[in-house]
């Protein structure tokens, strides 16, 4: 350190120079020797900011041919921000970007540091990196193709390169491979579109919530063939053409976009564009840039969004609004919002309409078109629905781009599409008032005339009937007061559907189940409450609760009886029973579910889970979540039952006090330590489902060995050893590039930490499985939790009781004195 001290007697030409040379040194002491720039290659301790290589227009590295250059340019919309890319110099392309979705500023620095590690940062904040710390870089270069790569101590070596990582536009070299994806900008909607290779083929999608496929390498007819049979793994660009080979690099497809071959000095690119198209453009040395007219896909109107959404495309991107949507907007921001749900219609759609996506996705069921309507307006995220006339095929829409229409005005389909019913109905605004005067005049009619003959006959029951307690009497008031009620049945009506209760389902802690079936053959299941001086209360809970929501993942209450000492719950009949019946194989050589099913089931699970926590007027913990509880439709839906255990929270609620309630292996440490709980209750017992889903075993079995035999420790050690594949069910096949199964393991392993507040939200798991957010690896759980639901378990097994409660120990005082047990529907 250097103090030049200046006083009035000092200050002469002489000192002044010395004080400029220290100042000289002391800037020049940086890790970069700033302003330079460097051909080729520069070395580890480089460091900069678009100041400091403002005279070279933010270009510190240039390759040896002079064709491409590394640094810093200004975004489209902000001169103020920047952007780390390579550029094509002739044609002042950008053709990668480090940072696409995070600018800096012109002072914040790109730093290639002496441990080989390369990347920029704003504010102290790492905004990209290649990630190669100690990994034996020893260099940095920019190829004449346009490749920026980290080279090892030989110099030849890539640990690095940018062609692994692309953007949104191929260079001829680079090899396209599985696992990689092209992204474009997103448009004005704020959509971004996505090429990759999947199963084999090369595919195009909307980047929706759920991806819609518009696009496929394998349907378009203008690919040469060359090799059938073969699946893709990798692809490239060739002179003219677009070529895709199999694992063995044996050709299968070429994709010409141009007549024009072998032109010298010409660099074609392909470029994904914010409007979904994939254009070909020749970078030519001289400065000159010539795009191809070939365009995938080819029609102007087989994109995501030609138009706006709702808007249908025809022609050559000519947009209109369908006859049903006159605005173009359907008039609602969610239909699953309850408000919103109340004033929304279901219209059909114009004759000859289409829509992109339809030749790619999977047809939710095979039906006729009232069952395909009937499936759409059942689901709140179904917003169009397409039935295809021919193959009975119905597809649900949950997000919907632009419209197609055939040109003949005929089409394969027929579609409904739900809108609001607030300002899209049709005819003058005079004969509007008109029709609502008189709908009014008719209601109300109605109204007085139903409350006389409702006040009569109750009148008249009241004179006839005896005496009767005041509990029951209460308990009438409270049925009958309730909004929104599902039907209620009388017994003699449930005793015939029922076939007198012949037909036994099931059997949990307050009752059994029995299959019935009504006059019009729909199927049920009903539920027959006993024990009911113990069970009223979750009788209650549950019409209460379950009659007032409606989820696709949440059991639907069809129906109740309240008739003199009976108490019955008729519920929609699940086909496929409980999840339990399908994940704890007692036989080899049982169905058993595929990952790709049990991964539904576990997302579908936690949509319900987070709906009762979330959207609903009063937060619901459910307090008994375990497999049993889990039903399962024809199409293994998962949907959440047994709301007998329910606990109502208010919104400012974080933490309630209740009497202990659940199943023993499922229930939170914080039920056993008398905590309060929280929704966060719920998220550990789906925690410990989730594990019985992955691993297809209980979470505690005695014929496992004493390191496996509770499994979630086991399942903490494997991880800690990265043995992750030892925690799934081995009897699971699994595509190695399927990254939900170790998504789903640290999903499980976070949901079951001890520590409530780290437990993510049940909206956050749902938001975690479907990838919207990365999945953090999840701390070791304390050895604490596992020797107090180790030593549980022990008890438990050797008392002969389980986690679900046989006909031998439902009754048993003392069993349920320590915990009650709910069991299936």
């Amino acid at each position: 350190m250097v103090v030049v001290v200046v006083t009035k007697h000092w200050f002469s030409p002489s000192h002044v120079f010395v004080l400029v040379l220290f100042i000289s040194i002391f800037l020049m002491s940086k890790p970069c020797f700033c302003g330079i720039q460097y051909t080729g290659q520069i070395l580890p301790g480089t460091q900069g900011s678009q100041m400091d290589w403002i005279d070279k227009e933010g270009k510190f590295l240039i390759s040896n041919n002079q064709n491409f250059d590394f640094g810093f340019t200004t975004t489209a919309n902000d001169t103020t921000k920047f952007l780390l890319v390579i550029v094509h110099v002739p044609s002042s392309k950008v053709i990668w970007t480090a940072n696409r979705a995070k600018p800096v500023s012109n002072s914040d620095d790109f730093v290639f540091d002496k441990k080989g590690n390369a990347f920029l940062q704003k504010d102290r904040i790492l905004i990209w990196s290649t990630n190669t710390i100690n990994k034996g870089v020893s260099s940095m270069m920019l190829q004449d193709n346009g490749n920026l790569v980290l080279l090892g101590s030989d110099n030849s070596t890539v640990i690095w390169q940018s062609f692994d990582f692309p953007t949104d536009t191929l260079l001829p070299e680079q090899v396209f491979k599985e696992g990689m994806k092209l992204t474009s900008e997103p448009s004005l909607n704020n959509l971004t579109y996505v090429l990759e290779i999947k199963s084999g083929n090369v595919v195009l999608s909307a980047g929706f919530k759920i991806p819609q496929v518009y696009w496929s390498m394998e349907n378009d007819n203008r690919k040469i063939d060359d090799k059938v049979g073969d699946v893709v793994v990798s692809a490239n660009i060739s002179d003219n053409s677009w070529r895709f080979y199999d694992d063995k690099k044996s050709l299968l497809w070429q994709f010409i976009f141009s007549d024009i071959a072998g032109v010298k000095n010409a660099t074609w690119v392909a470029v994904l564009g914010k409007d979904g198209v994939i254009t070909f453009s020749s970078l030519n040395s001289g400065g000159s840039n010539s795009e191809s007219s070939t365009r995938i896909p080819q029609d102007p109107c087989a994109t995501p969004e030609p138009c706006d959404p709702y808007n249908i495309c025809t022609g050559n991107r000519a947009c209109s609004c369908p006859s049903v949507v006159p605005s173009c907007k359907p008039g609602f921001v969610s239909v699953c919002d309850e408000k919103s749900e109340k004033s929304i219609e279901f219209l059909k759609g114009d004759d000859g309409l289409d829509y992109f996506a339809l030749d790619f996705l999977q047809p939710f069921s095979k039906t006729n078109l009232v069952g395909c309507q009937t499936s759409c307006r059942g689901n709140c995220s179904c917003l169009a629905m397409f039935f295809h006339k021919s193959s009975g095929n119905c597809f649900l829409l949950e997000r919907v781009g632009s419209f197609q229409k055939s040109n003949d005005g005929d089409s394969a389909y027929v579609s409904y599409i739900k809108v609001s019913s607030n300002g899209n109905t049709k005819g003058s605004g005079s004969s509007n008032k008109h029709i609502i005067v008189v709908v009014v005049i008719v209601i109300l009619t109605l109204f007085v005339i139903s409350l006389l003959l409702f006040v009569g006959v109750r009148y008249y029951r009241k004179k006839k009937r005896l005496p009767e307690s005041p509990r029951e009497s209460e308990e009438d008031n409270f049925l009958e007061n309730l909004t929104g009620m599902p039907i209620r049945y009388r017994y003699k009506d449930l005793e015939v559907a029922t076939n007198n209760f012949s037909e036994k389902l099931g059997s949990g802690g307050f009752g059994s189940v029995y299959k019935g079936v009504l006059p019009d053959g729909t199927q049920l299941a009903v539920k027959q409450l006993e024990g009911i001086g113990q069970g009223k209360k979750e009788f209650r809970a549950e019409v209460s609760i379950i009659g007032s929501i409606h989820h696709l993942n949440l059991v639907r209450l069809k129906g109740f009886c309240a008739d003199g000492t009976h108490r019955l719950l008729v519920y929609e009949f699940m086909a496929n029973n409980s999840l339990d019946k399908w994940i704890f194989k007692k036989k080899k050589g049982e169905f058993l579910l595929d990952w790709d099913t049990r991964f539904n089931i576990a997302v579908g699970t936690a949509k319900g889970l987070a709906y009762l926590h979330e959207d609903c007027d009063s937060k619901i913990v459910h307090c008994d979540i375990k497999p049993e509880n889990v039903l399962l439709d024809d199409h293994f839906t998962a949907k959440v039952s047994d709301f007998g255990l329910a606990k109502l929270m208010n919104r400012e609620q974080s933490h309630v006090f209740t009497t202990m309630r659940g199943t023993r292996g499922y229930l939170a440490p914080e039920w056993i330590t008398n905590y309060a709980i929280s929704e966060k209750s719920d998220v550990y017992s789906y925690g410990m489902v989730l594990l019985e889903i992955i691993g297809g075993r209980k979470n505690y079995d005695t014929n496992e060995s004493s390191e496996k035999s509770y499994f979630p420790s086991f399942a903490f050690k494997m991880m800690e050893e990265g043995k992750m594949r030892d925690i799934l069910d081995s009897e699971l096949k699994i595509d190695e590039h399927d990254d939900r199964a170790q998504c789903a393991i640290r999903v499980a392993l976070w949901c079951i930490q001890e520590d409530m507040s780290m437990r993510p939200s049940m909206t956050k798991v749902v938001q975690m499985l479907e990838g919207l957010c990365a999945v953090p690896i999840p701390p070791t759980s304390s050895y604490l939790g596992s020797r107090l639901y180790a030593t549980a378990f022990k008890s438990s097994s050797e008392g002969g009781n389980s986690s679900a409660p046989s006909d031998g120990n439902s009754n048993s005082d003392a069993y349920l004195s320590a915990v009650r047990l709910s069991g299936p529907r």
